[in-house]
């Protein structure tokens, strides 16, 4: 299988990445079977479970739930599209320079290689945490104690509490991610930053995600107002997909990531040699 694509100028390439990637390293799509947490006798969907409203309602279940996601994030390991990625990043030239924008909290980007200053993490890191008041403390890695397997039915002690409390100000502290009553900022999840990077890119790439939340949605629109090269990998069809196949300049590769993504970052740099 060879994809084609040619690049003019010196201009950038930027990445999407969504689920799809990473279900291909064994952690399930935020929508799946494995999303919904049952609470007495009422299974809650993701979009129940990841929002503020239920944080502050029942935040140690919201907590155990993603204790339990961090633990499946914890055993996964990079794939093959990760780690071209990652290479794609670290070899590119910076006339060619590459802006990683994902999706996912899983971190096996950054595992993989992927440098942090150009990988954005626009929903947040499961493997962190900051101050649900917003007091002023920095986002802050989960401590080792909850890297361990998290079981469904387990629920945090009372001292598994104390280390998910603000040190400054005494407030709970809540996953470093973005939920689903909540908007887009800069400063935690790079809005600004990931739309300026499609606004100076020559190619887009995205690589599974339906592209169905704001902001990667903005990313495609920007994309094909500036009529830009799209690449979408993703063996499934979708709204995005279709959206690609239709545009003049769009071209759905219907192939796991793990098989595509490697064979086009190495037609990529060998027109960087």
């Amino acid at each position: 299988m060879k994809i084609n694509v040619t690049l003019y100028g010196d201009k950038a390439i930027v990445i999407l990445t969504g689920a799809g990637i990473s279900a291909e390293s064994g952690i399930p799509t935020f929508r799946g079977e494995d999303g919904f947490w049952t609470v007495g006798s009422h299974n809650y969907y993701p979009e129940e479970m990841a929002t503020n409203a239920a944080f502050c309602d029942m935040p140690f279940e919201v907590w155990s739930w993603y204790l339990y996601r961090l633990g499946v994030c914890l055993r996964a390991q990079p794939n093959a599209a990760h780690h071209a990625i990652a290479k794609l990043q670290n070899i590119a030239r910076p006339a060619n320079h590459v802006t990683l924008i994902t999706q996912n909290v899983d971190a096996l980007h950054l595992t993989a290689g992927s440098p942090q200053a150009t990988t954005f993490q626009v929903h947040g890191n499961a493997h962190f945490m900051r101050c649900s008041t917003k007091c002023g403390t920095p986002i802050q890695k989960l401590p080792e104690h909850f890297h361990a397997e998290w079981d469904k039915e387990r629920r945090p002690t009372e001292e598994e509490k104390k280390f998910l409390t603000c040190s400054h100000c005494g407030a709970l502290n809540r996953p470093h991610v973005l939920w689903f009553d909540e908007c887009y900022d800069e400063e935690n999840f790079h809005f600004d930053s990931s739309l300026r990077a499609i606004d100076e890119a020559e190619l887009l790439i995205v690589i599974g995600t339906t592209g169905v939340t704001n902001l990667p949605n903005q990313i495609c629109q920007n994309a094909m107002r500036r009529q830009i090269k799209i690449i979408c990998i993703d063996p499934f069809e979708n709204e995005l997909t279709q959206m690609v196949q239709d545009y003049f300049n769009g071209n759905h590769v219907k192939e796991s990531a793990v098989n595509a993504v490697p064979l086009l970052v190495e037609e990529l740099l060998c027109q960087e040699a």
